[in-house]
């Protein structure tokens, strides 16, 4: 059990960086909670319009982060064998690919958004509902272009920050966000102290304001603390960047990149499948999904936590230290996420209770938990089995695992059984889930082989 189970040292270590990230990601989907109530409460419509509206924009928050975690392999690689200088460089890589995506993303969205949203507006609801969900979601959509921008910005400063160990700011500027996003939202969306009442449009200003502020803190803390964050210094003196690693970075990252893409692509696919057994369907699984996100941050910051650290250790060359520490660290996600799914499925009922819609919403929503829940401990595993092979560089694997896997077998069978066969939406929900097995064993197979265990940085000016 040695094997699995670290000293007190080996957990304050690991805790000291998740649990900001878990601080963060936490109080932000719990903020999301919020949210997805308020709007709920101006009606079923309007939630299942800024659900799907927030479908396609997971795409583009999934693909910034894509373009980060291509370079951030090298980031935490350079920062383990104190190379600030290699640091700097993928700072300024993050800037450029994020600022290029933003503007094409930003395009798609304004030109082609009302298409996109309508493909998911099916089932038995009337014209009149699936059009006012069109219409909502299209007002919504508007007014979230505008926070792009400084997310891609935000999203470039946070994860040097995280690669070089700094966990703590990112936290501060996320709760100091996500509490004006709370009361923005309060006063926005129902018109509180003689302000209009705005509904989805108010939702999505709050939001937006929210994210400007959060990339204000953050910039202002680095910018002003350059003895803390040396690869800040000079970094915009010039964009530029060693060809030598930006070529690397692309042979390494861009896998990662279109990895991130297609699987936010596909998940929003999987939901357009969903989205075939009606209107109360996507609006269950908005409620479960969101739910779900509040309790999967242990994983989430888990999986983080394997990126800086194991990344880090592999940077100084410290193999067999990587190799027992992700083990470890693989130890500590699962069983943690065996307790977080137990009480996920005994608290259930409890939350859907609490949204302004009908009981079907209202039943379907408690199933989905209940089976989130129940893959709990095996998503927690494959999200830091892929973790585990990123951190050494192994991206073109990474691609394989996850997303090429995602619309070789997980979408097919969506796509099939949803089309097909009358099977209601709960058993092809949980059929869809149970493809993600497969993944499971094939994660287990890579990790114990130790593919992932290289310094990619080693040599590189």
């Amino acid at each position: 059990m040695k094997k699995f189970i670290g000293n007190k040292a080996f957990y304050k270590m690991v805790l000291t960086i998740a649990i900001p990230i878990m601080i963060q990601n936490g109080i932000t989907n719990f903020v999301s909670l919020l949210d997805n109530i308020m709007v709920g409460m101006v009606g079923t419509e309007q939630m299942s319009g800024v659900a799907i509206v927030n479908q396609l924009m997971f795409v583009f928050n999934i693909s910034i982060f894509g373009i980060i975690s291509g370079a951030g392999i090298f980031g935490a690689q350079f920062f383990g064998c104190g190379r600030h200088d290699g640091v700097r460089h993928t700072f300024r890589f993050k800037i450029i690919c994020c600022g290029i995506l933003t503007a094409a993303a930003a395009a798609v969205f304004f030109f082609c958004g009302e298409s996109l949203i309508a493909m998911y507006l099916h089932g038995e609801g009337n014209d009149a509902e699936l059009s006012l969900a069109l219409i909502q979601g299209r007002r919504y959509m508007l007014v979230m272009l505008l926070g792009m921008l400084p997310f891609g910005v935000e999203q470039a400063y946070t994860s040097t920050l995280r690669e070089c160990g700094e966990t703590v700011i990112p936290m501060k500027a996320g709760i100091a966000a996500v509490l004006v996003n709370l009361v923005l939202n309060y006063i926005l969306i129902f018109g509180k102290f003689g302000v209009p009442a705005l509904g989805v449009v108010g939702a999505g200003a709050a939001t937006v304001t929210a994210r400007f502020i959060e990339t204000a803190i953050v910039i202002f803390w680095t910018h002003g603390n350059k003895r803390k964050n040396p690869f800040i210094v000079g970094a915009y003196k010039s964009f530029h960047i060693p060809a030598g690693l930006v070529g690397r970075i692309f042979i390494k990252g861009t896998p990662l990149m279109i990895n991130e893409a297609l699987w936010a692509g596909g998940m929003a696919t999987l939901m357009q499948c969903y989205s075939v057994r009606g209107l109360a369907a996507v609006a269950g699984l908005n409620i479960s999904s969101t739910i779900g996100n509040v309790f999967n941050v242990v994983y989430m910051a888990l999986g983080s936590a394997v990126s800086i650290i194991v990344g880090q250790l592999l940077g100084a060359g410290k193999m067999e230290e990587a190799r027992d520490t992700d083990n470890k660290l693989i130890a500590f996600s699962v069983g943690s996420c065996v307790l977080i799914g137990g009480l996920l499925a005994l608290m259930a009922p409890l939350f859907p209770m609490i949204y302004n819609t009908t009981d079907e919403v209202k039943g379907l929503a408690v199933r989905f938990i209940r089976i989130l829940a129940l893959y709990m401990p095996m998503n927690a595993f494959m999200h830091v089995s892929y973790f585990t092979l990123r951190s050494g560089g192994k991206t073109i694997v990474t691609f394989l695992f996850d997303s090429v896997f995602m619309w070789v077998a997980s979408i097919p069978v969506a796509f099939v059984l949803s089309r097909f066969t009358m099977i209601p939406i709960v058993p092809l929900y949980f059929l869809c889930q149970m493809v993600e097995i497969i993944k499971c064993i094939v994660g287990f197979v890579l990790v114990k082989k130790g593919v992932w265990i290289q310094n990619i940085v080693l040599g590189q000016e």
